[in-house]
């Protein structure tokens, strides 16, 4: 795998920047909650009904306990007055239950129903705002620098299109409205338990500090358990990714039981924090329900002595007096129940905290992701080229390293024929240095070199994967700076070492989702490439699926594909990034056939480390060091004796050697 080593040596690994997984969230975040509410915006008639129902079911719940009152005051324990809903009930006492009875039924059917609604429209909107954010995060993420993907792995950025987007679904289907629906309910009943008696009203909120600064302690240990969680979750699909792609790897050099260990270190940190919170979470509610207990147990205390003293003052035909004077069996009976209604949404508030939390270090790992500079900027008016198919680099320095603001004003020093830079750039990394060279249309040029020269990064260059630091890369004599990215990126076709296939079928992945391209000309370029023979020995022909990544074809079959690609594409300049260094002999044959047709009629660019893959090209380009050393045809170079020859003869004396063996 020589060329992959290459570019693994060309492309120093820079500092991991732009996507932080250990990024703690507050509850709440001005900014963050505007933009994420923009999404909410197309849905906003869904949103209106839900809060209305929100609402109502929060009056409707609070209603029953009342009812209770109502009935054992007026009916079941009279106390002589009648409040305003008993004023509008029967008198008879079977009648006025069964009437009550009927309005408790009617105030759960109507909190069922409301509670559909709710649930329903939000659970729908929730999954268009996810569906929407995907689709704007996936159309962001191949718009990326392709640098971008050097800096940060796979599973990473598949955990903010997945986890990350799921909780801020959490934050719109159970988070925002339900805070608002357990506000509601606690609003009402304090309000009710205050009209009611307030004295009994202020026992039970007694032991709200104490609920508050076990909230407090439940809230600050699971931030830091959610921390680890997202931080945890993303290695692990980062590691996964990483050794289920490579497991052929893990298994040539028997690593199955490192890598299992790697694992579990990773899967321990994650069981850890999950652990953490889970603590938390067993801490926390017991406690909450040993303070509500005492709530209500100081409820029953004090309020039941006042029902006691207050029945044998009425027997005693007197007037109750004092701050329990108004309390009576049903009061105490709603009062019981309110008491634990208080604080179910107290707890309730507490997760939804967490949510909260959640939801907005979420969004700010993905508004920091869509906030990315895609840095390779379209023109603003992108000049059209004529479609000649030539190829010129004037100057060009190029390197890998992020540079300042005054690093890149000091390029402007840089000139072709410069070897040492400046000394604000002496400690810069350059892969490129001062290169010009010109490939005329219909051209075919080889780039040839040891690992590391820079070839891969020359072609990257020519379909603008990257921006020079200094000079020009010219494509039909227009900068491509100056071009549109996809008018640009059409005109080639690229056929690399590692030929990437996606699931599909063949002919999907020769089509590539080129829609123009017929059945004819997908059959037509498999012909032209020798790979329809082997595609109709198929059982489903061309309509054969492929798995991921191609896994059951071989090398050469998928290399013969990806050919097919691009020549179905009809490109005007055609790289070959050592199309041929990973495939039989027998293979390399069809392969070398393959590369003549396609390279009739159109500029050709072909990165190879075997020369004899290289003589016919009409010119080649000697890389060495970032610098082009040298430049002619196959025997100019020879004639001239340099570097291009002491490659050829080391190879020609391998070549000597193997045939001795």
């Amino acid at each position: 795998m020589p060329e992959q080593t290459a570019k693994t040596q060309e492309k120093p690994k820079a500092k991991r920047a732009g996507i932080d997984d250990d990024v703690a969230g507050k509850a709440y975040d001005s900014v963050l909650t505007r933009r994420l509410f923009a999404y909410l915006r197309p849905y906003t008639l869904q949103a209106i009904v839900s809060a209305v129902a929100i609402f109502i079911k929060a009056l409707s719940d609070v209603f029953g306990p009342y009812l209770v009152k109502v009935a054992v005051d007026t009916y079941l324990a009279p106390t002589g007055t009648r409040g305003w809903l008993a004023r509008h009930l029967s008198q008879n006492a079977s009648t006025g239950v069964t009437q009550i009875g009927l309005l408790y039924l009617g105030a759960l059917l109507l909190s069922f129903g409301l509670e559909f609604v709710q649930t329903y429209l939000m659970q729908w909107t929730g999954q268009q705002i996810m569906f929407d954010l995907r689709k704007q995060i996936f159309r962001h993420i191949q718009r990326l620098h392709v640098g971008f993907f050097d800096r940060n792995p796979v599973g990473r950025l598949v955990t903010r299109v997945t986890s990350d987007v799921d909780s801020l679904n959490e934050m719109f289907t159970s988070g925002v409205l339900a805070i608002f629906e357990d506000v509601f309910a606690l609003t009402f009943i304090v309000v009710i338990m205050l009209r009611m008696s307030w004295p009994l009203a202020l026992l039970t909120l007694a032991v709200i500090p104490g609920i508050l600064y076990a909230t407090k302690l439940f809230r600050d240990h699971v931030r830091d358990s959610y921390r680890r969680q997202r931080a945890a979750t993303a290695k692990i699909n980062t590691f996964t990714q990483e050794y289920v792609s490579g497991m052929s790897i893990v298994q040539l050099f028997n690593r199955e039981k490192r890598a299992y260990n790697d694992f579990v270190e990773v899967n321990a940190e994650n069981k850890a924090a999950w652990t953490d919170a889970i603590f938390a979470y067993s801490l926390y509610y017991p406690v909450v329900e040993l303070l509500s207990s005492i709530a209500i147990a100081l409820v029953l205390w004090q309020g039941g002595s006042a029902v006691m003293r207050n029945t044998h003052l009425l027997a005693a035909h007197a007037i109750p007096t004092g701050i329990f004077s108004t309390v009576s069996v049903g009061v105490l009976i709603a009062f019981i129940q309110y008491a634990q209604r208080f604080f179910r949404p107290i707890q309730d508030l507490s997760d939804k905290y967490n949510i909260l939390q959640a939801a907005m270090a979420a969004a700010e790992r993905i508004f920091k992701l869509l906030d990315t500079d895609t840095e390779i900027a379209e023109p603003q008016q992108p000049i059209t080229s004529a479609k000649t198919g030539r190829i010129e680099f004037r100057n060009v320095w190029f390197t890998y390293q992020p540079l300042t603001e005054e690093q890149l004003a000091a390029c402007a020093q840089l000139s072709g024929t410069m070897h040492t830079p400046p000394a604000e750039l002496a400690e810069i990394e350059w892969i490129l240095r001062g290169v010009s060279f010109t490939i005329e249309p219909d051209q075919t040029a080889a780039i040839v070199g040891h690992t590391g020269a820079g070839k891969t990064t020359i072609t990257a260059l020519m379909m603008r994967f990257y921006d020079v630091q200094s000079g020009a890369v010219l494509i039909d004599d227009v900068d491509v700076r100056e071009q549109e990215i996809v008018a640009l990126r059409r005109r080639f076709g690229v056929v690399l070492q590692d030929p990437f296939l996606f699931s599909g079928t063949v002919a999907q992945n020769i089509r590539l989702g080129s829609a123009w391209i017929t059945n004819d000309e997908v059959a037509n370029a498999a012909d032209q490439v020798n790979v329809a023979d082997f595609i109709r020995t198929l059982p489903a022909q061309f309509d054969e699926p492929v798995l991921e990544r191609g896994s059951t074809l071989s090398t050469g079959q998928k290399q013969l594909i990806s050919f097919a690609r691009a020549l179905a594409h009809k490109p005007g300049i055609l790289i070959l990034d050592e199309a041929t260094s990973s495939v039989d002999t027998e293979t390399e044959l069809r392969v070398r056939l393959a590369i003549e047709r396609m390279i009739e009629g159109r500029t050709s660019v072909m990165i190879a480390h075997r020369l004899s893959t290289v003589q016919r090209a009409d010119t080649i380009l000697v890389m060495h060091k970032g610098e082009l050393r040298e430049q002619g045809s196959h025997q100019q170079l020879l004639v001239h004796r340099g570097l291009y020859y002491k490659l050829y003869q080391l190879q020609y004396k391998d070549q000597e050697l193997a045939a001795a063996d």
